[in-house]
């Protein structure tokens, strides 16, 4: 049933676009109730952006080896998915909806940042492991540094962003998570000081 919703989202935004989008349309093309879609979702914008954005689990992360490789892998990857002009379309609906309603704001952090911060999680424990980093980082930090950047070009500065731009943001998020991880365990108290 889930990915029938889904499916029915994306061909009804194709078809009538966003705007024009309805929860009584998607559940009467899928053959499902309101109620359904309702269960799974909180709002028309929140199905959408996962039926355009996240409708299949995140991507598999790449271990290059190095943190900027699996930074630049990883950027590369949600580029894809938030280019798309459906995504742009939607990606400022759900962040105004998000800022007015605190039940889909909560939904979206456990959820789809969750996820996510996650993925960061893992990144930064590899390149620990690797020594590439003095220590851990706040992984919603890394996030903020990485996909903020390029949620911010695409959906606010409206940026052309092109894999130089995306290769420069890897870098950028490279050097700030390791400085962030040079001050925190060179820190007095930090990690550093109490080896």
């Amino acid at each position: 049933m889930d990915d029938k919703i889904l499916r029915t989202t994306r061909e009804l935004i194709d078809e009538v676009g966003y705007p024009q989008l309805t929860v009584d349309q998607v559940a009467a093309c899928a053959g499902v109730g309101k109620a359904a879609i309702y269960r799974r979702y909180a709002s028309k914008a929140e199905m959408a952006f996962a039926a355009t954005m996240y409708d299949r689990q995140l991507p598999p992360l790449a271990c290059t080896g190095s943190l900027h490789g699996d930074l630049l892998a990883l950027v590369r990857a949600f580029h894809v998915r938030m280019a798309t002009p459906e995504a742009r379309q939607l990606a400022p609906v759900l962040i105004s909806e998000l800022a007015v309603n605190s039940e889909l704001n909560k939904r979206f952090r456990d959820t789809f940042l969750a996820a996510e911060q996650a993925a960061f999680a893992d990144i930064i424990e590899r390149a620990v492991t690797r020594r590439e980093l003095a220590g851990t980082v706040d992984p919603a930090m890394a996030h903020l540094l990485l996909l903020g950047c390029l949620a911010s070009a695409l959906y606010i500065l409206n940026l052309p962003v092109d894999d130089a731009l995306i290769t420069d943001l890897a870098a950028a998020a490279t050097a700030g998570i390791t400085a962030l991880a040079d001050r925190r365990h060179s820190a007095p108290g930090g990690a550093a000081e109490q080896r």
